[in-house]
């Protein structure tokens, strides 16, 4: 790997190109009137800037290759151009007005491209969007993004559901590097602020191609906040507040960009007490999270790095029964106590028509858990005083995990119509125990793989193409053991345009995950469950096979889409009881068998002419997921409708104003584990508004919105109070405001 990295940086050294500008203008394709503010992006160098008031823009050091660059505005047609350094050098650029909202290039797929010109279907969201629809926090608000939903223990923890998979089988990767959080645990959620982070994207289906093992079931993908245009500076800082919880989420930032050098930096407070149903206080379901993010970049002579710093502290209350009522905000026991450290540098060095990109990145999580003990009672009546205290002070589960990892990938110059990447990226990882309670035991695993993938260009069809071979190693200290996996794993994909407002997408791909150290290695109570669980360390790796299908439909006016998929798992691993009783508790074993999961999402979009501001939009999702012996798999989402109503308007003194109504119907679960009950089915209608406008020469932003308005009792299928008979949230109102 160092001759590799050498060979290949000794090539950067010797192929760099001098730097030059590029220039031009944008105009109405109908009008050729220039356009101000338009947004001119470079994609892989990260920099732009925005036309003036004629439509102008310049942008200064833009080193030699290959580049593409996007120009988007609101009410206009996103555009995506290929520009070549030192040949382009002057751009008139025109327009199309559009009702249609404005593409964002997708960076979870390797060629970085519009989603339009993708070949593999991404979702991408703004965070400014699921945060002005009322999410209250990251988890909640990827539950907007169809085919995507959270397993909840409470308001504070909750972890994505990719299209009915979830846990070690959905990949979370922020500031450009996985992040590992301990993810294998039901009660373990994200770790990680919405603050600071710009928008999401979600592969949906098997992504082992790009990221390895984990990534069976998909990917979410965390865009961190963008750096300043050059020579700007910006700040800002807002908060919201949420009536339901009495809780608040408050933040600030600032950033500045030179020629060379630009920096950034954010740190957000948030807080809540238990959340409220129509009937009771959820008990404990309290947090209080501290984020604080930090980048700098440097570019210059075909270089360009970056380094981020992201610290998160949560104190998270673990919800049992209903039981205290009050609007306190320190968390009863038990609670969790987690910090999280995500250190990360990405850096480019260009070429001659090619590019060689290199991530780094190391995640330091400290998981405590404290809880009531329990004592002889000679022992309580002898001590009781002084360690009353000391419950409080020392973990019973104290876990921490160092993951240090890299992503090497080397853009060829283009061929052709190819465009091919090659790579390598692993992974070392050291779990180390420091409590009185063991959960999983002291571990080292390393990761490594290799991976070719290449993007064809025709006149009206994209295909794309890829394999990759991955090795994990995991080396258990207890017992000795040792364990490897390996695996092959393939990618084929076409998008096609068949006529001039369709585009169909076919991918085909597989995908694995080895067994985490959990289903290898668990012997004991798992707390929260009453069950005792055995590892089973003759566990094969999963391997799945999926194909998709989209369809797309797009003009003026309307945009109507079907994704469809079928995903045939082979070795999933799942728990079963054993018949057995150990401690009072009945015994589960890890096993193995064959499933299948299909399903999909169909959406409709309309903005009637002449009523550009009005958008009609509606979009149904569903996922059926069985065992070989046709069994249901836990865990399914109910199928669901949403239905939208939304305005945009402009005033004199209010910009980028709008409104919207939504009801989302949640359908009957019946299709449950063989450890489920069946979840009925419910409506929630939730509204908000909101707008920028002028104060004190600056821009400030204020939202209003509400969620389930009606304030329903209801049980979502996922959540992990539902055992317990334990509603979700009721009626909430957010306000928040920013000012720039």
């Amino acid at each position: 790997m160092r001759l590799f990295l050498n060979t290949l940086l000794l090539l950067a050294i010797t192929n760099i190109y001098s730097q030059s500008s590029i220039k031009g203008s944008v105009m109405d394709a109908h009008t050729n009137e220039g356009l101000a503010f338009v947004n001119i992006y470079i994609t892989d160098l990260e920099k732009g800037t925005t036309t003036n008031e004629n439509g102008m823009f310049q942008i200064d050091n833009i080193p030699s290759g290959k580049h593409t660059m996007q120009v988007s505005i609101i009410g206009y047609e996103t555009q995506s151009i290929n520009i070549f350094i030192p040949n382009s050098n002057d751009f008139t650029i025109r327009l199309m007005p559009s009702a249609i909202e404005m593409e964002g290039v997708i960076i979870s797929t390797p060629f970085h491209k519009l989603q339009s010109e993708n070949v593999m279907k991404v979702e991408q969201e703004s965070v400014k969007n699921l945060k002005a629809s009322g999410a209250v926090n990251l988890a909640d608000g990827i539950s907007n993004i169809a085919g995507v939903e959270s397993v909840t223990t409470g308001l504070s923890i909750g972890k994505p559901v990719i299209r009915g998979l979830s846990s070690n089988r959905v990949l979370v990767y922020a500031q450009g590097v996985r992040l590992e959080n301990q993810q294998f645990g039901a009660e373990h959620g994200l770790g990680i602020s919405d603050n600071g982070i710009e928008s999401i994207e979600v592969i949906k289906g098997p992504a082992s191609l790009l990221y390895g093992s984990d990534a069976l079931g998909g990917v979410l993908y965390l865009n961190p906040e963008r750096f300043a245009p050059t020579n700007t500076s910006a700040g800002d800082f807002g908060g919201t507040y949420f009536s339901n919880t009495k809780g608040y989420n408050t933040n600030a930032g600032f950033k500045s960009s030179e020629d060379h050098f630009k920096f950034l930096f954010r740190g957000s407070l948030t807080e809540h007490s238990d959340y409220k149903t129509n009937d009771y206080r959820v008990t404990n379901t309290r947090f209080r999270e501290q984020d604080f993010k930090a980048g700098i970049g440097y570019q210059d002579q075909g270089f360009k790095t970056e380094f981020r710093y992201n610290v998160n502290h949560s104190k998270l209350g673990i919800p049992e029964d209903i039981g205290e009522q009050s609007i306190l905000r320190t968390p009863l026991l038990p609670f969790q106590e987690i910090t999280n450290h995500v250190f990360s540098s990405k850096s480019t060095v260009y070429l001659n028509n090619s590019r060689l990109d290199i991530n780094l990145g190391y995640i330091y999580n400290d998981r405590k858990e404290f809880e009531e003990h329990h004592h002889d009672e000679e022992e309580e009546e002898e001590h009781e005083e002084d360690e009353d205290e000391d419950e409080v002070l020392e973990a019973a589960l104290h876990m921490k995990l160092k993951t240090a990892n890299y992503d090497v990938k080397y853009h060829l110059p283009t061929l052709g119509k190819f465009e091919t990447i090659v790579g390598m990226q692993g992974m070392n990882q050291v779990n180390t125990n420091y409590g009185e309670e063991t959960l999983i035991p002291d571990a080292t695993t390393n990761d490594f793989g290799i991976l070719g993938v290449s993007h064809v260009h025709f006149d009206k069809t994209d295909l794309q193409l890829g394999v990759r071979y991955d090795n994990r190693h995991i080396n258990i200290q207890s017992g000795a053991i040792q364990k490897s996996f390996n695996s092959f794993n393939g990618a084929a994909g076409i998008k096609t345009n068949i006529a001039k407002n369709i585009i169909t997408r076919i991918n085909l791909s597989t995908g694995f995950r080895a067994p985490n150290l959990a289903e290898l290695t668990s012997d004991g109570t798992h707390e929260g469950t009453n069950r005792y669980e055995i590892g089973n360390p003759d566990l094969k790796n999963e391997q799945n096979f999926q194909s998709d299908i989209n369809f797309e439909f797009k003009n003026e006016h309307v945009e109507f889409f079907v994704n469809g998929f079928y995903n045939k798992v082979n070795n999933y691993i799942f728990l079963s009881p054993d018949g057995t009783v150990i401690e009072g508790d009945p015994v589960f074993v890890y096993l193995q068998d064959d499933a299948r999961l299909y399903g999909g999402e169909v959406g409709l979009h309309i903005h009637p002419h002449p009523l550009d501001w009005l958008h009609i939009e509606s979009s149904f999702e569903t996922v059926t997921g069985k065992q070989k012996n046709d069994a249901y798999l836990p865990l399914i989402p109910a199928n669901s409708i949403s239905n939208i109503i939304r305005v945009e308007f402009e005033k004199t003194w209010l910009k980028q104003g709008y409104a919207f109504l939504k009801l989302k119907s949640t359908f009957t679960q019946n299709n449950v584990g063989v450890f489920e009950t069946d979840t009925a089915g419910y409506s929630l209608l939730s509204a908000g508004l909101g707008g920028t406008f002028s104060l004190f020469k600056n821009e400030a932003t204020i939202t209003l919105s509400g969620t389930n308005l009606t304030n329903v009792t209801y049980i979502n299928h996922l959540s992990r109070l539902k055992p317990d008979g334990i509603f979700n949230m009721g009626r909430n109102i957010n306000i928040g405001i920013t000012y720039q």
